[in-house]
């Protein structure tokens, strides 16, 4: 029976997209830029590439803040400082919070029923606000944020960390749910946990990444977990 429920927050819990677009679009507008679709798009594509070279090691952090705003200027021949732009967008990104459609009942739902813990690998400042506006705190036992750990998902050594600060742990009692293949799926693989991938646009699986469970609505985790319990 599943007794520890380990939750990415970006996309499971809280709608990242949303507050990207909105931080963005801000950050944009301080610079003298006009946030047309297209550069709102381009930049979605920028970071989602620079966070996959992040999960495999081969940038870190702070490139990656500034990383993404040289490639999204240079490709739109924009005369702007990444380092500016990077300050700006994190200092909006931390307000306000937005909620995956059912994720906040269902947390409340489990809460008392199961233990529960947060693991991302967003930005230790901006999740924290996140965090706090959301009213998350009371319904999470930890909050592991890979900034302040030193290692990202979907690294072994991120998830031991995590496994060596919850009492009592038992892997094979535990089970990890996200929207990222590359990140929580397969961390949570590699660390030997039962995986949910939550996938609300029905994109394809990755051919060596295969989640144990897959749900496209995040409510749909109890059927889950009744599954589990019946096993």
């Amino acid at each position: 029976m599943i007794t520890n429920l380990l939750f990415d927050l970006d996309n499971t819990i809280l709608d990242f997209d949303q507050a990207e677009r909105n931080a963005l679009r801000h950050t944009l507008l301080a610079l003298g830029i006009e946030p047309s679709d297209a550069i709102l798009k381009r930049y979605h594509e920028i970071n989602q590439a620079q966070w996959k070279l992040l999960e495999q090691g081969k940038i870190t952090r702070s490139q990656l803040k500034v990383t993404r705003y040289q490639l999204l200027f240079r490709e739109f021949h924009l005369d702007c400082s990444p380092k500016e732009a990077a300050h700006l967008y994190e200092s909006r990104l931390g307000i306000g919070h937005y909620f995956v459609d059912g994720a906040l009942e269902l947390i409340r739902e489990l809460y008392g029923s199961y233990r529960l813990h947060l693991c991302t690998n967003g930005t230790s400042k901006v999740q924290k606000s996140r965090i706090k506006s959301a009213g998350l705190e009371p319904y999470f036992e930890n909050i592991f944020i890979s900034e302040d750990i030193g290692f990202d998902k979907p690294s072994i050594q991120y998830f031991q960390f995590c496994f060596n600060r919850i009492p009592d742990f038992d892997r094979k009692k535990a089970l990890i749910v996200g929207d990222s293949l590359s990140s929580d799926i397969q961390g949570g693989i590699q660390a030997g946990l039962k995986t949910v991938w939550f996938n609300p646009s029905r994109m394809p699986a990755s051919l060596n990444i295969t989640p144990d469970y897959e749900i496209d609505r995040i409510r749909d985790l109890l059927a889950v977990l009744k599954k589990e319990a019946e096993c």
